[in-house]
């Protein structure tokens, strides 16, 4: 093990706090951005030392918080040699070290914490008492390592796992290792040989082409993971054992640009939420790839942050990692790359955007895939549609877990008839999709992307549906496609269903909508979207709330209503529907498209080769 022999050799070396106030001088964004860092440092220093409390089954809030300080306490430390900083650092660590555990039955709160005193006891080590260091070695030895030794134990399930919860629970694990392997060699040894050899089961999500398919939230948890257990074995051996070249993964860089809109808004399927957030591991990437353009919207979110003194670090609790990894925070730079992208994996995705430089472009992203999926919804199919500065096809929040959970309800049981379906927020009547006489998608049905053409004229794509309807139709393919003068379709081709079934076209939006026959105006901020029901003659549309079930577990969704056409089948068991969106108040005139095919749309898309 060629490890370095000093402290700190966690993410940073003895120099980092000296460059970066050099580089602060040159740079007024980082000069503003380590004055807020210290200015929240300063802010949380009269906080009472975090407790010992659990919400339901977790501790993960408690352990992020304690992250969250502590990080930021030790990075303030190092910068302005503060004492205050420092002494409030070691009093949280103490603190987190008396607990009578971590909670290892939901190992995210260990991976976590034991995260949060390896950055604090290697970033403090020489300035800590001999006492102070003892204890905390201990806590991450007895409270982090330990109950994460065997792989085989029931609470260790995660190793295996092709998700988050692998890659934040073994970097925990590794920088706790790496922490104390010079007072335990044996057992860091062990944890770390475990580490290299489990760790690529949670690179496996990346595949092929970088699209993490538990959506951008969980994106920005597991590969801020993922990338801090690259660079602290980087900063520490002098190697990440190429686990960083993994397939897919360094292209992963490009995802959070993608699934991003003019509006800031992320494309939030499965269980996440829209609002952009600040990813310091998009820093880490852009420096090593020298890819500048991946933090355009970073930027943004960045500019935010520094101009708001209400917000302390909340935007995420690795904002220290930001400074460290940053390289130039100036000017973003516009990328320079096509408006339209489609990537494969878990969960496919098609983004059709007319502009990267307009604020009110166009922005539509759609995905094939599974309810299957780790944290997956019955969303195959359904979108995301921004114009004008605005979102006006939305994809509802994730719900909050413990409200579910303490109801009874199992979240986690994704079986057909699973409790997981019973969560409006989940299931395919609160997405943008189609559902066929009220029945749920088929969970192990899965959508696949086959055409796409990202041609500047006409762009668009198709997913096919059909998995996810065995048993109610024959064939389902829905297509997307910018048309001129900003107009939007959206065309489903339906076969094999049985007279008089009935289809439900679904738009959910917090828009205002008057829907009048086909037509509906949707208005919101003194803007307008026009949608227009272009075919089948005897549909016509409605607005819904998008009311859950009256029960105990699931959340309102206040102000939120849903646009649907209600379609019956007719005797030939077919059924197109084309719907088309127009931004702005121009005429969108009264009649039916001719109907072209999707399967005529693009050349099939290329096999690929194993």
């Amino acid at each position: 093990m060629n490890l370095k022999p000093q402290h700190p050799r966690l993410l940073v070396t003895g120099s980092t706090w000296q460059d970066l106030q050099a580089k602060r001088k040159h740079s007024p964004t980082l000069d503003r951005l380590l004055q807020k860092l210290e200015s929240d440092g300063r802010t949380l220093l009269t906080a009472p030392p975090v407790e010992h409390h659990l919400i339901g089954r977790r501790l993960l809030h408690i352990s992020r918080e304690a992250l969250k300080r502590i990080i930021l306490w030790s990075f303030d430390y190092r910068l302005t040699g503060d004492k205050q900083f420092k002494e409030r650092a070691e009093k949280e660590m103490l603190a987190v070290a008396a607990f009578p555990d971590w909670n290892p039955g939901h190992f995210l709160d260990v991976g976590e914490m034991t995260t949060a005193l390896a950055l604090g006891y290697d970033w403090l080590y020489d300035d800590l008492s001999p006492a102070s260091r003892s204890v905390i070695r201990q806590a991450i030895v007895e409270k982090g390592l330990k109950p994460g030794l065997d792989p085989k134990a029931p609470l260790n399930w995660w190793y295996t796992q092709k998700m988050n919860w692998n890659q934040v629970c073994l970097a925990g694990l590794a920088l706790g290792a790496l922490a104390v392997v010079e007072d335990e060699p044996k057992l860091a040894g062990q944890i770390l040989d475990q580490v290299r050899a489990y760790n690529p089961h949670g690179m496996k999500p990346y595949e092929p082409d970088g699209v993490y398919p538990e959506g951008p939230i969980y994106w920005g948890y597991g590969t801020t993971y993922q990338v801090i257990l690259l660079a602290a074995l980087e900063s520490a051996l002098g190697t990440d054992w190429n686990l960083g070249q993994s397939p897919g993964f360094m292209a992963t860089a490009d995802y959070p640009l993608e699934v991003t809109s003019p509006t800031g808004l992320l494309f939030n399927y499965s269980d996440g939420e829209a609002a952009g957030h600040l990813e310091p591991a998009l820093f880490w990437f852009a420096r090593q790839l020298q890819k500048p353009d991946v933090l355009y919207f970073q930027h943004q979110y960045l500019a935010r942050y520094l101009a708001d003194e209400t917000l302390i670090g909340w935007e995420n609790r690795f904002l220290p990692l930001l400074a460290i990894w940053s390289t130039n925070l100036e000017d973003p730079i516009t990328p320079q790359r096509p408006v339209s992208w489609y990537k494969e994996g878990v969960n496919p995705l098609v983004v059709l955007r007319s502009s990267w430089s307009d604020p009110n472009g166009l922005f539509l992203a759609t995905k094939g895939g599974s309810a299957s999926a780790c944290h997956g919804h019955m969303d195959a199919g359904s979108f995301v549609f921004d114009a004008e500065g605005i979102r006006w096809a939305l994809d509802l929040d994730k719900q909050d877990y413990e409200l579910i959970e303490s109801k009874g309800v199992e979240l986690w049981n994704a079986a057909q008839d699973g409790g997981r379906w019973s969560v409006f927020r989940l299931n395919n009547f609160s997405h943008n999709t189609l559902t066929i006489n009220g029945q749920l998608h088929q969970v192990n049905g899965r959508a696949e992307i086959i055409r796409y053409s990202g041609d500047s004229d006409i762009p668009h794509a198709v997913v096919d549906l059909t998995s996810i309807f065995s048993e109610q139709a024959e064939k389902v393919v829905r297509g997307f496609k910018m048309l001129p003068n900003r107009q939007v379709l959206i065309q489903d081709e339906l076969s094999g269903l049985q007279p008089n079934d009935l289809v439900r076209w679904a738009f959910v939006t917090e828009a205002n909508v008057t829907a009048k026959g086909r037509h509906a105006i949707l208005t919101q901020k003194g803007k307008t979207l026009q949608v227009a029901l272009a075919t089948s003659a005897d549909g016509k549309f409605e607005v819904i709330p998008a009311d859950p079930p009256k029960d105990e577990f699931n959340a309102p969704n206040p102000g939120i209503s849903i646009l649907v056409a209600n379609l019956r089948v007719p005797l030939s068991g077919k059924l197109v529907i084309q719907v088309v969106l127009q931004p702005g108040e121009m005429p969108l005139a009264d009649q039916p498209l001719p109907v072209t095919p999707c399967e005529s749309w693009s050349a099939p898309l290329p096999t690929k080769t194993p």
